[in-house]
């Protein structure tokens, strides 16, 4: 297991560090002219190419990455022209519309973000395997029909469809939830839960539903195999079929899909975050994206990249213990 784990750990850093690379080939050798972004449109050709030494835009690109890599693992130092500011590791630079550095910048919008996720991870994982368990315990009968319409329907609905219906229903209809607005945690938990009960239900029931016809198809496939065969005909009951044999067959796959969905979900909930006001990465993405904020845009890629790598490194060690032949493979 320890040579295992440190295999997977050497290929997240592996990952990381060509995410790294692509990113910065992208957006700071591609785009051509960064000093002006930086600068601005109404910048003079003077202040661009004070922008441009400042930023040491005149070194070799390979020389301008390590400097960015130096500055993610050591911090860095930026000339303002007059004095020297210091932004400490992670340094991931300073944005360009509010001069703040970036690393702070994500930190406080990464609480918001991983409040949302948090949550619906939690509730589409207990709605999906429960309605994929469900639908095959009740296999055959019109219960199944219904929940496999529904799950259907589930995956063609976007979610900010998903989203007006509960705010319509809960919030102005039925008026059993105030209109979401979002309450950090460490201010009054409890209307931070009540401001995210929609927003996570939301992001859930949108999931849920590719989780519910995952766990039934791997259930469904571990039932058509031999073994089960074999121990129907010794007498073991169905229920025990499906909890001790079905279900396990089914932990594999969702595990290796809920750690890409909860990873991707950090910058992938644009939708969500914009719906119910919620401030958070996925906002903050496409607002960088939308003034040509690059560290911003940059320092998001990265940190998104990151919780993808990382979610799956968790899920391949999850899987392992689930099943240790993964570890001889």
């Amino acid at each position: 297991m320890t040579g295992f784990l440190l295999r997977r750990v050497g290929g997240a850093l592996f990952v990381l560090f060509a995410l790294s690379v692509l990113v910065y080939a992208v957006f700071y050798v591609a785009p051509g002219d960064v000093a002006r972004i930086a600068c601005g449109p109404r910048c003079s050709t003077a202040q661009i190419d004070q922008v441009s030494a400042q930023l040491r835009l005149d070194d070799p690109v390979y020389a301008q990455y390590w400097h960015f890599l130096q500055g993610i693992v050591a911090g860095r130092d930026y000339s303002t022209g007059t004095e020297i500011a210091h932004c400490g590791a992670p340094c991931l630079g300073f944005s360009y519309q509010s001069d703040q550095q970036v690393t702070e910048l994500i930190l406080a919008k990464l609480p918001v973000t991983a409040s949302l996720v948090t949550g619906a991870f939690v509730l589409w994982i207990i709605i999906g395997v429960g309605t994929g368990v469900l639908s095959v315990w009740r296999r055959g009968r019109l219960s199944e029909r219904v929940l496999t319409w529904l799950t259907l329907a589930g995956t063609a609905t976007p979610v900010f469809v998903i989203g007006l219906l509960l705010i319509i229903v809960f919030c102005s209809t039925l008026a059993w939830l105030p209109f979401p607005q979002y309450v950090p945690l460490t201010e009054d938990p409890e209307q931070w839960m009540w401001n995210l009960l929609l927003p996570w239900f939301a992001l859930a029931l949108l999931e849920s539903a590719k989780y519910a016809r995952l766990t039934r198809s791997s259930m469904l496939e571990t039932l058509a195999e031999d073994h089960v065969r074999t121990f129907r005909a010794f007498g073991v009951s169905e229920r025990a079929i499906l909890g001790r044999h079905a279900l396990r067959g089914a932990v594999a796959p969702v595990i290796a899909l809920s750690a890409l969905d909860f990873g991707t979900m950090f910058g992938g909930a644009v939708l969500t975050e914009s719906l119910f006001g919620i401030p958070g990465l996925a906002r903050e993405l496409v607002e960088a994206v939308r003034t040509v904020d690059l560290p911003v845009v940059v320092g998001l890629v990265l940190v998104i990249g990151f919780f993808v790598v990382l979610a799956n490194t968790v899920a391949d060690v999850l899987y392992a213990v689930a099943d240790r032949r993964v570890v001889l493979a």
